[in-house]
């Protein structure tokens, strides 16, 4: 009897052919009898890299492409890193899972062996994120701090050319490359709050496909579901998106659920910034009360404030 392949469709950068592989390693070793694809899909994040993407618009800007192909039946299921999936999906998709969660902090990545403490507004430094650099610019609003876009390869290629002097990027996307030895300092949460999902990898699938569904749950990590859950929760009631200077960081401890978030302006001024814990049974009213929190403080005005500075 043939049995039908699970095909999983992937942007072509190497960082996203590694997640992708990964999920097709861990297919394979929960369910080894059922053949898996690779389907590469180019998106439009990938294509325009002389913008910044405050500016292009974050609507599915790495992921239409390949939600589009699993519309047209092309693919099984779409792989991608989780923080780049918009919170509300296309109708008739859904999060089907996510594997272990890897490294979510931010790194200082420099070839000078620049850290948190040597860094001063001398250093040129690059990031693409309004996470980041509003969160920089909280710690010293002298900094000197200019867009990079590209892949992992493409932004060293960049610093090493003389672009920056330091970037600041996702740790776990240099580690799953291999690249460690750019990482100068792992940028603890309490300093620099991660992105909302960084460091999951998701599955999207299509709603009401049994067969994909029963595979995927297989390989589904419960706990990192748990917390990536309540995170997107606090990210969409918020209405946040790579536009907007947000992040929080959540975290499971036996049957303890903590999370921390923040929202600022594009400068790091009205910065905003509170913790909330509980168990893990209720970690998405956690999330929905730390929402609030951030409402009540006048979170719909500086939204506000920072999409129509991103519109200028």
């Amino acid at each position: 009897m043939n049995i039908q392949p699970i095909r999983i469709g992937t942007r072509g950068s190497q960082l996203a052919l590694y997640q992708a592989e990964k999920v097709k390693a861990t297919l394979q070793q929960q369910a080894p009898e059922i053949p898996v694809e690779l389907v590469i899909i180019h998106s439009k994040g990938d294509k325009i890299l002389d913008v910044a993407l405050s500016k292009i618009g974050d609507k599915g800007l790495f992921t239409k492409e390949l939600e589009e192909a699993l519309y047209r039946n092309e693919i099984d299921m779409a792989v991608h890193s989780l923080k780049d999936l918009p919170t509300t999906l296309p109708e008739g998709l859904k999060l089907g899972g996510v594997l272990e969660r890897g490294e979510v902090r931010d790194a200082l990545v420099s070839v000078q062996g620049i850290t948190m403490k040597t860094l001063s507004k001398e250093h040129t430094i690059a990031t693409s994120s309004l996470r980041r650099k509003a969160q920089l610019l909280k710690i010293n609003p002298e900094l000197q701090i200019v867009d990079i876009r590209g892949n992992v390869n493409t932004r060293l290629r960049k610093m090493e050319e003389g672009h920056c002097d330091v970037m600041f990027m996702a740790a776990v996307g240099l580690q799953r490359l291999g690249l460690d030895k750019y990482i100068s300092e792992v940028i603890e949460p309490n300093t620099i709050i991660p992105a909302v999902s960084q460091g999951a990898i998701a599955m999207e699938t299509r709603q009401n496909d049994a067969r994909v569904d029963a595979v995927v749950q297989a390989i589904n990590h419960k706990p990192t579901f748990i917390t990536i859950t309540a995170e997107r929760i606090f990210l969409k009631k918020l209405e946040g998106g790579c536009q907007i200077p947000i992040g929080c960081y959540s975290k499971v401890e036996g049957d303890s659920f903590t999370m921390t978030g923040f929202m600022a302006y594009i400068d790091g001024t009205n910065y905003m910034e509170e913790t909330l814990s509980g168990k893990v049974s209720e970690s998405e009213t956690i999330a929905n009360q730390l929402a609030e929190y951030f409402i009540a403080r006048g979170s719909g005005q500086l939204l506000e404030r920072i999409r129509n500075a991103n519109q200028e």
